[in-house]
């Protein structure tokens, strides 16, 4: 059964929100438009990949409420799935051009569908996927944060800066370091939570956080332990989404 969360991210996506549009576009594009881009194998231009990926969401919308999590599909794999039968499409569509006809778009089918794009869901799509959810939990806290209390766990995290640095560097006691620290970090245990229950359609893809390292409810004891690997956690996945932007940038810029 999909969240409620899930279910009124849908319903806003079926209003035509625009504001949950530009998430998903956000949270998700990038990773859409690297695999697309692998798939193309060079037979199509970034443009084209950019266009793909905005159909494949929204196909996504008009598809959903026939997707059925008892199945045992994941969002990545329904993702993928959509974005393999619009790639597929836009592939016929050419080579019917070229033989000097025309071509209706296929529907979607999901039974074929998720059986075969769970195949392609590699181990790497899959933690680029996890990865985008983690990102976009870090944006909503970047965002919703006080600027000074982001830049300190910023500093200390995405940096790598000790405690005594940032102090100097803001003008604060390592104590209230410690402190904002802590609290920033408390937001974006939140945040992830709210995240994971937006975009998990399944028990297995809700509890994906804790097996890579972020725990969403940490020891009441409140052992330092929790709280390094899960800033060591949201560090290395911050490196690796700002890789994953910058190439998807370059290749929008070509």
């Amino acid at each position: 059964m999909l969240s409620s969360m899930t279910t009124g991210f849908l319903n806003r996506l079926r209003a035509n929100d625009e504001a949950a549009w530009f998430e998903l576009w956000e949270t998700f594009g990038p990773v859409l438009r690297a695999q697309l881009t692998r798939w193309g194998r060079g037979r199509i231009g970034q443009e084209t990949v950019r266009d793909l990926s905005q159909e494949t969401l929204a196909a996504l919308s008009n598809s959903i409420d026939r997707f059925d999590p008892a199945r045992g599909a994941r969002f990545s794999t329904w993702l993928l799935a959509i974005a393999k039968h619009v790639l597929g499409d836009e592939m016929d569509r050419r080579m019917a051009l070229k033989r000097g006809g025309g071509r209706a778009k296929a529907a979607l089918d999901e039974n074929w569908m998720v059986a075969a794009a769970a195949e392609s869901a590699d181990a790497a799509y899959e933690a680029a996927i996890f990865r985008s959810k983690v990102s976009a939990a870090i944006r909503k806290v970047e965002k919703d944060c006080d600027f000074t209390e982001f830049s300190i766990y910023r500093m200390r995290v995405f940096d790598g800066l000790s405690g005594k640095e940032v102090a100097a560097q803001i003008g604060v006691s390592e104590p209230t370091v410690s402190r904002r620290l802590a609290k920033v970090r408390d937001l974006l245990r939140s945040a992830l939570a709210e995240v994971m229950s937006t975009y998990s359609f399944t028990e297995d893809e809700y509890k994906e956080a804790e097996r890579n390292g972020l725990v969403l409810n940490p020891n009441p004891s409140g052992d330092k332990p929790d709280d390094a690997l899960f800033d060591e956690a949201i560090g290395e996945i911050y490196h690796r989404q700002m890789e994953l932007r910058r190439a998807d940038e370059m290749g929008l810029s070509d």
